[in-house]
């Protein structure tokens, strides 16, 4: 859920829910040999599991393009390294008796909206990193008389790995699904392990979150008469929101499994220019990898992030003490409980609507809610929440009760940062006066954190003492000011006179500045996921990109951050500032500013908030109902970039919530709806010119530059987003006449598909059970109901799938053949395209989580890539 730091709150707030996994590792002999993982020997940890699910786009996100090693050169690394990362989980995990692999399908209109802001801003930082490289590129020739070493450019000029590849209906995804179909295969096979285990791949093609068809499954096995309350699940990944849906669940064992993402903190990441370690892109010299003996350090073992547990369980018993509200005048029921306090998380974000002006979760928002929750329990007559549905009328005492404390809020976060913002220019004016500036070369009495000095001196620059090193220059320029210049430029247009003085008194700074020193001081709060944050304690004339930044400042800089050039000092204190906040919540008449500046409309048309807030309780009663019961409409959106206040919620009562199922849209047209034009090459190519002719019907869905308000806070990836919503009649209007031109393959790619379960003949009940019904002479009903007694607790109905046929060979669906195919009776793969393992059966599941087709074959697999 879209909530950030929410892990690292929850796990400061309630300690005990954290615990480390203790995980076996592979062991290595003297003569280089291995020995894996035996994860057939109990559980280390102490107790065993039996079902493990796994939100794969928090497996394939990190293998495709990690952070801290060079990425894989190409899609069939990418798989390789995603079959590492399965194992090494499902080892950790050991489960007994289903693993289920679930891949973001086509999402929710609602969601949409988040992932087009997130797409189009990754192409955006893709197209500034490519335009840096190009630049060094073009500087380290200038620096070395023109003369760049082949592998230098092929070094730094190598075109990383688009991630907004990783979206349903793209040809990436269909490589995905039909890897993870051969690899589970393969485990089968060959894994005792996993021999028993009943394997679920719901891969791109079938609608809906990953996180959330593994809830619909959940949901409909304990629906089942014959369902297990004691059985153990985990669930694997590294959203928020997998907490949320753990407790949503109402499950008594509950875990989820992530890696320890702060294990790494104060670490230096490599750089993203060249993709080598020792240095960060701003002191990037394009130098050539450096091998260390025979191997290539690519082939150096890379040590391994631990994982952590979450405990659900124990959350719920933190929750207990905390929400109880002794005296009550009705019975206290501690799972309605969780379920309020899971629907007053909402309001403090998600993936589905902004978070309310007031509420911040480092300002213990959610404990903020919860106090307004308790006080006003005993008045309500109830709990807000009930099976997905909200109490209008009860929700309307906690908005009133938090518009009561909004005027208050928002003057203590001023005074709060105002706070901040004084202790560090004190902290600041400490470091000058003891020579700690940490740029232009002046020495460091400390290291900070996050910065690595190259390992050696840069070969073609001369060495000279350091008392005839320049005085520091009179200008800082913060990290934050270069990687979100273009955002702080568009975020001050209601400033141009302000930023037109500051700028010109940057200017002036900037001719008394010797250019060799005038490099880019970053800020300790980085951009997220910015691996450029930090920059070395020395910066030499071989440090080209630096310059280069420092020198597109003079262009571009149009925020406060220095003193007068008079002055000849920076102004300390002023140097990490963002743009003005011309809103300033915390004075009076913030809400007219408010709507006027962000909506732009009448400060005095209040029907408008009025409308603005209704929109928001829909979608409040949309995501409560999509976490508890599955998506109540696939075509409902929020149509406002920013929220409301609390105090423009009133006559709740009155309002008449209803959602229709809608349209699911198809996968080309989630492409259309979320990619920019830069990531094209994942669309059929009958699409493109829609995309990029100045004369197409939708060529305004897809601006190459786009305003970024960032809504009073300072890092560029914290603000909002201001794309143009799209008006999807139009766009299903233009994307359906190009639909009879695709190729067979195209086609195949924009159907909806199917969940398959795979399981081995180790289950002889339940294989020959299947077997018989739809294999022998006398065939059974298209439909075949499950037993759970025999399928150890699986409930729903199978069907046959016509295309697959006993026998076979599996076979390793890329080309290199990283993995061994085994072969079984081949002769009949002329019969059908599938190909086949050894004792597999195949199912699929409908998007309501109950499974509704299955193939039973002694060597099939599916592979629909074909």
């Amino acid at each position: 859920m879209g909530i950030p730091a929410a892990f690292r709150w929850l796990s400061t707030k309630y300690p005990k829910i954290i615990s480390p996994v203790i995980e076996d590792q592979p062991l290595t002999m003297d003569d280089g040999s291995v020995i894996p993982v035996d994860a057939t020997r109990p559980n280390p940890n102490g107790e065993e599991f039996d079902n493990l699910y796994l939100d794969m786009n928090g497996i394939v996100h990190p293998c495709s393009h990690p952070e801290d090693r060079p990425p894989p050169k190409d899609e069939e690394e990418m798989m390789v390294e995603i079959f590492k990362y399965t194992d090494r989980v499902v080892n950790m995990v050991r489960p007994r008796k289903l693993l289920m692999i679930a891949v973001d399908g086509v999402a929710p209109r609602a969601k949409m909206n988040q992932q087009r802001s997130r797409r189009f801003r990754s192409a955006q930082d893709a197209k500034e990193k490519e335009e840096d490289k190009q630049e060094l590129l073009k500087l380290l020739k200038q620096q070395n008389g023109g003369a760049v070493t082949e592998e230098t450019v092929e070094t730094v000029a190598k075109k990383a790995f688009d991630s907004n590849s990783i979206t349903p209906g793209t040809p990436f995804m269909d490589i995905l699904a039909a890897s993870l179909r051969y690899w589970c295969a393969y485990k089968l096979n060959t894994d005792p392990a996993w021999a028993k285990m009943k394997i679920i791949i719901s891969d791109a093609s079938v609608p809906g979150e990953g996180e959330h068809k593994i809830m619909n499954f959940v949901r409909s096995q304990r629906s089942s008469p014959e369902h297990d309350p004691n059985t153990r699940h985990v669930i694997y990944g590294l959203d928020a929101d997998l907490i949320m849906l753990g407790l949503a669940t109402h499950e008594p064992h509950f875990r989820v499994l992530r890696e320890d993402v702060f294990f790494q903190e104060g670490k230096a990441r490599m750089c993203k220019l060249c993709g080598q370690k020792g240095h960060d892109a701003q002191a990037c010299r394009g130098a050539a990898k450096e091998k260390d003996g025979e191997s290539d350090e690519k082939d150096k073992a890379h040590p391994l992030k631990p994982f952590i547990w979450l405990h659900v369980s124990v959350l719920r018993e933190y929750l207990a003490i905390e929400l109880d509200v002794p005296g009550l005048p009705f019975r206290f029921d501690l799972e309605r409980a969780i379920d309020d306090w899971v629907f007053m998380c909402f309001f403090v974000g998600n993936d589905f609507l902004p978070h309310l002006p007031a509420l911040e979760i480092r300002e213990n928002g959610i404990d903020t809610l919860m106090a307004i929750w308790k006080d006003n329990l005993p008045h309500m007559g109830g709990y807000v929440t009930k099976d997905g549905h909200v109490d209008l009328e009860r929700a309307q005492y906690i908005l009133a009760g938090l518009a009561k404390q909004e005027d208050a809020i928002f003057r203590r976060r001023k005074e709060t940062e105002d706070r901040r913002e004084a202790n560090a220019k004190r902290r600041r004016l400490q470091d000058q006066a003891n020579g700690r500036n940490g740029h232009n070369g002046s020495p460091s009495n400390k290291r900070p954190r996050n910065r690595n000095a190259p390992e050696y001196p840069p070969s073609n620059v001369p060495l000279i003492p350091l008392s005839s090193l320049a005085k520091p220059a009179p200008m800082a320029i913060t990290h934050d000011m270069v990687v979100n210049r273009g955002a702080l430029r568009d975020a001050n247009v209601a400033n141009k006179s302000a930023a037109s003085v500051l700028k010109s008194q940057i200017q002036g700074l900037m001719s008394q500045a010797q250019p060799a020193n005038s490099v880019a001081e970053p800020a300790d709060g980085a951009a997220k996921g910015n691996s450029d944050a930090a920059v070395p304690d020395e910066q030499s004339p071989a440090s080209a990109l630096g310059k280069r930044k420092a020198s597109l400042m003079e262009d571009d800089v149009s925020t406060p951050g220095t003193s007068t050039a008079e002055t000849g000092t920076p102004s300390v204190g002023q140097e990490e500032e963002g743009p003005v906040d011309s809103v300033r919540l915390w004075e009076e008449g913030y809400a007219d500013r408010y709507y006027e500046q962000k909506f732009h409309v009448d400060p005095k048309d209040i029907e408008f908030r009025h409308k603005v807030a209704r929109a928001y309780v829909e979608g409040l009663a949309w995501v409560l109902m999509y976490y508890f019961q599955g998506c109540p409409s696939w075509e409902w959106y929020y149509p406002y970039h920013y929220a409301p206040f609390a105090a423009d919620f009133v006559d709740l009562k009155d309002m008449r919530l209803s959602f229709e199922k809608g349209r699911i849209s198809k996968p080309f047209e989630q492409l259309m709806s979320v990619l920019p034009a830069a990531s094209r090459h994942s669309i059929p190519e009958i699409f493109h010119d829609l995309m990029t002719e100045p004369d197409s019907e939708i060529i305004d869905f897809y601006p190459e530059d786009f305003e970024v308000d960032l809504n009073g806070k300072k890092m560029a990836w914290q603000g909002v987003a201001l794309l143009p919503f799209i008006d999807m009649p139009r766009l299903l209007n233009a994307v359906e006449k190009r639909y009879p031109l695709l190729s067979v393959e195209d086609q195949a790619r924009n159907e909806m598909g199917a969940d398959v379960l795979l399981i081995s003949d180790a289950h002889p009940h339940l294989y020959d059970d299947i077997t018989a019904h739809f294999y022998s002479k006398k065939q059974g009903a298209p439909k075949y109901k499950l037993d759970p007694r025999v399928s150890d607790g699986l409930a729903g109905k199978i069907e046959k799938i016509k295309e697959y046929l006993p026998h076979g060979a599996l076979v390793y669906p890329l080309s290199r053949n990283a993995m061994p195919d085994i072969d079984y009776d081949r002769s009949l793969r002329k019969v059908t395209k599938a190909t086949r393992a050894k004792g597999m059966m195949i199912v699929v599941i409908d998007r309501t989580g109950m499974i509704v087709v299955a193939v039973v074959t002694r060597e099939a697999t599916e592979c629909w890539w074909e």
